[in-house]
């Protein structure tokens, strides 16, 4: 694709309703496009030439836009919202890198997502109870608009994902998380806010016996449970993305690739999703060196693991959604910012690869390299 990001940032992960719930998804978009605009004056000395941001949930009209505006950038920058569900930040990553060319530069992509914010699906509320649920696929026989936890809680049945493994890997996510944090590896990707300085999610000492102790939330037999899920969040994360004859150094974007399957086991996007990016980049699982999967569910990251023949040890080592959470829209943003952290940052080695899934039964996957 000839383009590389040279700059990436995030905002802390807050628990829906919690500390960033009088953020918009602009506020938040605005927080992390106004963090990579600074560390791109080091770089660059032009301005933006079009935005590209994520987003499930937002208001009507074009939360880019507002985010753009917002975020103090000059009216004449061009900016696009994109919704491909969970998958919409790393999708809009994947369309900046197609975006820029040598007279059109830089583009900053990624996501935003207020989970405490999002209007309702429709005006008024029925009966006041909330928004009305909305449909991620068509439904008819045999039902196909699965929510997304009894998706995932059937998905680690088919996959003979056991509850004691789930509880297992989710421990793992908040104690890499908390270490991650205690190191000072998030510092350098995180655009503190008055009201929240850090993640509020991760926790210490959060033992598998401790999250044995969760009962199932999806049906009465299940396996998920609300301690190997991840939470509602609210959050943003953007890239800058450059042609490649700019000469800079970053993460150049080798291949990504969207793909389906079937819309009652979306959990399982990933897996195809990886498999086309790598054939497409040339490579396989033992070529890469950092993974994020984004862990929407345990038994759902264990699930596609076991499908690719991939360690779980090799997945999110610095924590993933799980501890940190999940803001829909922009997520698979924060897992190319952690990419730069892990890749660009701290040199942890040379290829990378990013993968989400997104409800109706879609994958994404990004794979990059260092260069520079």
């Amino acid at each position: 694709m000839s383009a590389v990001i040279v700059a990436a940032r995030r905002t802390p992960i807050a628990t829906a309703g919690r500390a960033l719930a009088a953020y918009s998804a602009a506020d938040l978009g605005a927080a992390a496009l106004q963090a990579v605009c600074r560390d791109l004056t080091a770089l660059v000395p032009r301005p933006p030439a079009e935005i590209v941001l994520g987003n499930c949930m937002g208001p009507g009209g074009n939360v880019a836009r507002v985010a753009a505006l917002q975020a103090g950038l000059p009216w004449e920058t061009g900016a696009l919202t994109i919704d491909r569900q969970c998958a919409s930040g790393l999708s809009a990553i994947e369309l900046a890198a197609r975006l820029v060319a040598d007279d059109h530069w830089p583009v900053l992509a990624g996501g935003t997502e207020s989970a405490s914010t999002a209007p309702w699906r429709c005006w008024p509320p029925a009966d006041g109870a909330g928004p009305v649920r909305y449909e991620r696929a068509p439904f008819a026989p045999p039902p196909l608009d699965v929510d997304m936890g009894l998706a995932a809680d059937l998905l680690a049945e088919d996959a003979g994902v056991s509850r004691e493994r789930q509880d297992a890997y989710a421990a793992r996510s908040h104690a890499l998380a908390v270490a991650a944090a205690a190191s000072g590896e998030y510092a350098a990707e995180l655009v503190p806010l008055p009201e929240l300085l850090a993640d509020d999610r991760p926790r210490a000492g959060l033992s598998p016996d401790k999250l044995g102790r969760f009962g199932p939330i999806f049906r009465p037999n299940g396996t998920v449970t609300v301690g190997n899920s991840c939470p509602i969040s609210d959050g943003a994360a953007v890239v800058a993305v450059v042609p490649e004859t700019s000469g800079l150094p970053g993460l150049r974007v080798l291949a990504a690739a969207s793909a389906g399957v079937d819309p009652t086991r979306p959990g399982l996007g990933i897996v195809p999703a990886v498999r086309v990016a790598l054939g497409r980049a040339g490579l396989t699982l033992d070529d890469v060196d950092v993974i994020e999967f984004n862990e929407a569910f345990a038994g759902q990251v264990l699930g596609c693991c076991d499908a690719l023949a991939l360690d779980p040890e090799r997945v999110c080592r610095s924590g993933g959604a799980l501890a940190l959470g999940h803001p829909w829209g922009a997520s698979g943003a924060v897992l190319v910012t952690r990419l730069f952290t892990q890749l660009v940052r701290q040199g942890r080695g040379r290829v990378g690869l990013a993968a989400i899934a997104a409800g109706g039964g879609q994958g994404t996957a990004l794979v990059v390299e260092v260069v520079g």
